[in-house]
């Protein structure tokens, strides 16, 4: 099920938010348990075998907890934290990397399973939390129903972001939802489907017609890598849009996970600003511990981002696009620093749009030779400079590409806050007619899922 469905837009949310508001806000841990059995029933609308793992990796973790908390400063806790990380790790090795590391010595994997939604995510929720309970830094939880509802609530349960219980602990138990919170969440909702419906789902069609051609021209490779940069960050963006409005009617409040990203002026400041959430886990949870900045730092970097390709996907162009961004964060570390602080904006965010827009390429290809063809293409050997085809969809969405980009800056939600400001009535106002307008968008147009459901 996903949030720019239907099915969870007439039925599930109204369903789940009538449910939990009958519930008194004295009674957290009843609406817990009605927030967790809808969490199950939104997973399992999509692959109901794998609550069972989902179930099963929450649990082990919860009681580990508890024995990590009981052993703390003894050999016995750093013994259960490996059996934690060893028990997390090999799920998610099993199911998504068996067959990528098996291809690699060319044997053909028996036993393929398929992919469990959202595996990635809550994995490393279940990770942090042992974790942090090792360093001393949280208190294990010893109610279960909570700890599942920390890593099963249906927000952020597929696709994140990627939610740390040091950060939600306080409000797993004790929380406040006020009018202003539910308004504000949801305007932030109502934002990222029309984005989700309006902007990410038309840049889709026309990314996948170019970038799927056969032989496509260097002008159809632009556009097409062009849209598709548009597309995911609509794309994933919009998600963490509505993941952070729903939580925050039901009185959460997760943290960022975008901070207009296509704005920046180094591929440093990018990777700050894009999918914060996990780029904050592997900065913590593995950058530093292996010695950050301190020692080793090429070698940290490059493993680190090498981890991160991986996450993305179990193939060879995943670990390609992370060691590309490995390399260009140790050319401006050591080589570039300087110069991008004196260049002028427009040369430093033009510069960064380019390495992002090639690594997008190297992101959508899975196919290597595939891949190679396709970055021939993009650089300009081999085919031709342009096709009809090309020529025909960018005159018809000449006009929608400026859209795209002021839509990936400020600009609008400055706009939007002083119109707030003048006229607060102008809010429900605004959200109503976006919600309207994505109802109609919505009933004409094919179901296109999340881009991040696949990791």
């Amino acid at each position: 099920m996903a949030f720019s469905s239907m099915t969870f837009l007439v039925l599930f949310l109204p369903a789940f938010l009538i449910a939990y508001f009958a519930v008194p806000a004295r009674h957290m841990n009843v609406r817990n348990l009605v927030l967790l059995i809808f969490s199950f029933f939104f997973y399992a609308a999509g692959e109901p075998v794998w609550v069972v793992l989902l179930v099963f990796s929450s649990c082990a973790d919860c009681l580990i907890g508890l024995y990590i908390e009981h052993s703390q400063g003894k050999w016995q806790a750093k013994a259960f934290l490996v059996l934690s990380l060893c028990s997390s790790l090999g799920i998610l090795f099993i199911f998504k990397y068996t067959e990528f590391f098996l291809g690699l010595f060319g044997i053909t994997a028996e036993f393929a399973p398929s992919l469990p939604l959202g595996i990635s995510f809550y994995t490393f929720q279940t990770m942090s939390y042992t974790i942090d309970l090792y360093r001393g830094k949280i208190k294990a939880q010893r109610n279960p129903v909570t700890f599942l509802t920390f890593v099963a609530m249906f927000p952020q349960l597929v696709a994140g972001p990627i939610v740390l219980y040091a950060d939600v602990e306080k409000m797993l138990t004790h929380r406040k939802t006020d009018i202003t919170m539910i308004s504000d969440g949801i305007t932030r909702f109502v934002m990222g489907l029309g984005k989700k419906i309006i902007f990410a789902n038309h840049a889709s069609v026309i990314s996948a017609e170019l970038l799927n051609a056969p032989y496509a021209s260097t002008l159809g490779m632009w556009l097409g890598s062009v849209m598709f940069m548009f597309q995911i960050y609509f794309d994933f963006s919009s998600y963490s849009d509505m993941a952070i409005g729903l939580a925050k009617i039901i009185g959460f409040r997760f943290n960022e996970n975008f901070d207009y990203p296509y704005t920046s002026k180094s591929i440093t400041e990018f990777w700050r600003r894009w999918h914060i959430s996990l780029g904050t886990f592997f900065r913590d949870y593995l950058y530093i511990p292996l010695g950050g900045n301190r020692k080793r730092a090429v070698f940290n970097i490059m493993l680190v981002w090498a981890a991160t390709g991986l996450w993305h996907g179990a193939s060879l162009n995943f670990v390609i696009w992370g060691l590309y961004f490995g390399v260009t964060l140790l050319v401006e570390k050591y080589l570039l620093r300087g110069v991008l602080s004196r260049l002028p904006a427009i040369f430093s965010r033009a510069y960064c749009l380019i390495i992002v827009l090639y690594g997008w390429v190297l992101f959508y290809f899975t196919d290597l030779p595939r891949l190679g063809v396709a970055s021939a293409r993009f650089f300009g050997f081999g085919g031709t400079f342009a096709d009809m085809r090309a020529v025909e969809l960018l005159l018809a969405n000449v006009w929608i590409l400026p859209i795209f980009a002021i839509f990936c800056t400020r600009a609008p939600m400055r706009i939007f806050d002083s119109l707030k400001k003048l006229a607060p009535a102008c809010e429900p106002v605004f959200s109503f007619s976006l919600l309207l307008v994505s109802f109609i968008l919505l009933i004409g147009q094919t179901f296109t899922p999340f881009i991040y459901f696949r990791f």
